[in-house]
């Protein structure tokens, strides 16, 4: 069957109840006459937790493997159930699991990484004619252990799958109808954008925008997949994320993201000496807790304040571990605050412009907002600041950068 091949990937809310599922199944089958269609699908909202849930009423700290066996039958049963409601439509469709397209991952259970995938039974399947439906977010270890990819796994499941079948485009629908400037429930003012690069959907992607999983956006820049961000309730337009144009340059500014999931830590008058930041941070690392931004204040005594932002959620296991590095150091004290927020401003012209740092700074001065830490890359500006002006660092800085025009 020649045609267009693509590959659509539908999320929990998208595929939330039967209704949904047969909506899904009539965009689906209004296109698969015309093109190839591979479509990945995450499991019902929901069901994952439901799931989890129940391995945690049987025991506090359950198997990591036997949660992985629970949790992607969630999806198993979407692809099926999908699988039927194409069939019933006249459209012939054949659900694939993980384990039988051979999605190969390593053996890191909650959080496996895609290592290599087997298109050859997806070929086949298309050439007979059929439309393809793959259970998202779970694959398979070298030992044939069932595995999952982790909080937004099907976005990493889908664009992998577009890359392996080498599909001419990926469409990721979801509940929002593509990439906006910033957060609409918090900026009235933001607006949906037509076109943005990779590397700006990365940096999004890591610094709290929730619409595409950050590893799925890795795999579409190392392959070149383009990727179409739209609605799964309407048929509107969404936003590209492609290779970097020359014209996106012209565009100083195209986000404003927020993380609210931070926590700041705080190692006072540790002694200034080289191996120190090592002894500090590789037992952090060890524990595969990420480390995101690094602040080293070197006082007059001899001594440095070492302060640094992990996820919320890790912040008990991080200061369990500092506290036992400060009693060998002999540092002075361990102190924490979980009440902080990471607001970043992303943009490609920010490479060729001067002074985005400085309209940053003096924005949030001028609206009395401390900044308590900084980070920059070449195409982003990050602050720590109290969590409590989130929203109001969010709507200045949009409108003081981006604006409401299109």
């Amino acid at each position: 069957m020649s045609g267009q091949l693509t590959v659509q990937k539908y999320g929990g809310t998208s595929v939330g109840s039967i209704e949904r599922i047969q909506e899904v199944a009539r965009r689906v089958a209004a296109r698969a006459g015309g093109e190839r269609m591979i479509v990945v699908v995450s499991a019902m909202a929901g069901e994952t937790d439901r799931l989890l849930g129940l391995a945690r009423e049987l025991c506090t700290e359950p198997d990591a493997r036997e949660c992985d066996v629970v949790a992607a039958s969630g999806e198993q049963v979407t692809a099926a159930l999908l699988s039927i409601a194409l069939s019933a439509r006249g459209v012939p469709a054949q659900s694939f699991l993980g384990h039988q397209v051979r999605i190969t991952t390593d053996s890191a259970h909650g959080k496996a990484r895609i290592q290599s995938i087997d298109g050859q039974r997806i070929a086949a399947a298309l050439d007979a004619g059929k439309v393809v439906v793959v259970a998202g977010f779970q694959g398979v270890d070298e030992k044939g252990n069932i595995t999952t990819l982790g909080r937004g796994g099907s976005d990493t499941s889908a664009v992998a799958v577009a890359a392996a079948v080498r599909a001419d485009v990926c469409e990721i629908l979801t509940d929002v109808d593509g990439v906006y400037t910033t957060d609409p429930r918090i900026c009235p003012q933001a607006r949906k954008l037509e076109r943005i690069s990779y590397e700006e959907m990365l940096e999004l992607a890591s610094l709290g925008a929730k619409v595409l999983q950050i590893r799925s956006v890795e795999f579409a820049k190392r392959y070149g997949v383009r990727v179409h961000v739209r609605s799964s309730f309407n048929e509107n337009e969404g936003t590209w994320v492609v290779p970097e144009e020359s014209t996106m340059e012209d565009v100083l500014v195209s986000g404003v993201a927020y993380d609210r999931d931070q926590a700041k830590v705080t190692l006072t008058r540790v002694p200034d000496r080289p191996g120190l930041a090592a002894r500090i941070f590789g037992p952090i690392a060890a524990e595969g807790i990420v480390v995101d931004m690094i602040i080293q204040n070197t006082g007059a005594d001899g001594s440095t304040d070492m302060t640094f932002t992990v996820p919320k959620a890790e912040l008990p296991r991080a200061l369990r571990i500092v506290e036992d590095i400060r009693k060998e150091v002999g540092a002075g004290e361990v102190r924490s605050d979980a009440g902080v927020t990471k607001v970043s401003v992303v943009g490609l012209g920010m490479r060729s412009h001067a002074g985005v740092a400085a309209s940053i700074f003096e924005v949030l001065g001028r609206e009395g907002i401390n900044i308590q830490m900084i980070s920059t890359s070449e195409i982003k500006v990050s602050v720590v600041i109290d969590g409590k002006y989130t929203e109001l660092a969010v709507r200045t800085l949009h409108d003081a950068l981006i604006g409401g025009s299109a």
